[in-house]
């Protein structure tokens, strides 16, 4: 038995519990529960299968215990959108668990979103309001932002690292390197910000687009319109009967059935369309100078080797958090991610030290 993947059980069962905590609906609360009792009793199973009990199942994490912490800052959702982004991995180690240890497959073993959407079928006491708002809550962007941000910073961070000490290799000269490092930080972090802007802009374009089309379908050949709602009804495993029923019901409200067709026809999210692609922009602008700024800033103070020593330690510690946050997604080890980051980052910048240094003795040869 991998204690990894008791580990992992565990941590969900506490972050799950924290949300039914802080959550006012007790609809939603239970909901929570209900997962969190799903999780430890994953814990509780695995632990029984390798002769131990529940009062040796482990503590929450460190990785779980910072998500506690930056839910009190940022607010829950976030920790509710990271751990939903978990589902995947989850999943696997439950199945691969499974197979180590001979058991039979269970449909809690499934992915977290499938296990949450049974249990609000299977409970009477979930209205549709609570519903409508708990998948609002599911789709919120908590673990993507915090993604994007160490992404973002971790980007800012290699590409200048590597860039500062490829000019550092050519150049002894201290002028020089702020220069460029400067103008790293500077286009490395308009670039973002103007593809970040793009990106969001057009795919807002895009949607808006499609959704007109949508509703110019439904104007022009509502029959037509009528019998794919009727198909995807049916496609959810309702009878003919009823669907047909259902779907003729629905287009009685052409901005109903418009709002149906466009999430589940188009797979188009509409809360998506209210983000601000300005915004967007602005926060990867930001998050990039922020990883740039460090290699950049002893350079400030120093030049020649002790500033080279001083960029590598500042960057080789961003690197580390950057590795240790990643871990916050991906529940791999905070040492094993933050030194492979540092590696990884170490050698990009001394490939371009050495190319630097190749061809700066080149051009004063």
């Amino acid at each position: 038995m991998n204690l990894k993947n008791i580990q992992t059980e565990v941590d969900a069962s506490f972050l799950y519990g924290l949300l039914a905590e802080k959550e006012e609906d007790q609809n939603v609360k239970e909901i929570f529960l209900q997962m969190s009792a799903i999780e430890k009793s994953h814990a509780v199973g695995f632990l029984q299968k390798v002769g131990l009990t529940e009062k040796d199942m482990p503590k929450p994490s460190t990785r779980a215990k910072i998500l506690k912490k930056i839910g009190g800052i940022l607010g829950y959702d976030y920790v509710l959108g990271v751990l939903m982004d978990t589902e995947k991995s989850l999943s696997s180690s439950i199945g691969k668990a499974r197979v180590n240890t001979k058991t039979q497959a269970s449909i809690s073993d499934t992915a977290h979103v499938k296990i949450l959407e049974n249990i609000l079928q299977n409970n009477p006491k979930i209205g549709g309001n609570a519903l409508s708002r708990f998948e609002k809550r599911h789709r919120s962007v908590g673990g993507n932002a915090l993604r994007a941000a160490v992404l973002g910073g971790n980007d800012g961070l290699i590409s200048n690292f590597s860039l500062i000490m490829g000019v550092a290799g050519a150049s002894s000269g201290q002028k020089e390197v702020l220069l460029a490092g400067l103008a790293g930080l500077l286009a490395g972090s308009l670039s973002m910000a103007l593809g970040e802007w793009i990106s969001v802009q057009s795919s807002k374009e895009l949607y808006e687009n499609q959704m007109s089309l949508e509703m110019d379908e439904l104007e022009v050949n509502p029959e037509g319109e009528l019998k794919e709602i009727e198909l995807i009804y049916r496609a959810k495993g309702i009878p003919a009967e009823q669907a047909a029923q259902m779907a003729t019901e629905l287009m009685n409200d052409k901005n109903s059935a418009h709002q149906f067709l466009v999430k589940e026809e188009l797979g188009i999210n509409s809360e998506e369309l209210k983000g601000s692609a300005m915004e967007a922009a602005i926060s990867s602008f930001v998050l990039f100078a922020i990883g740039a700024i460090l290699p950049l800033f002893p350079f400030f103070f120093l030049g020649g080797t002790p500033a080279i020593i001083a960029s590598a330690i500042s960057s080789s510690i961003g690197l580390f958090l950057i590795g240790s946050a990643i871990t916050l997604f991906t529940g791999k080890s905070i040492w094993y991610s933050g030194f492979r980051q540092v590696i990884f980052g170490l050698l990009a910048a001394a490939i371009t030290f050495g190319i630097g240094k190749l061809i700066g003795v080149s051009v004063i040869g």
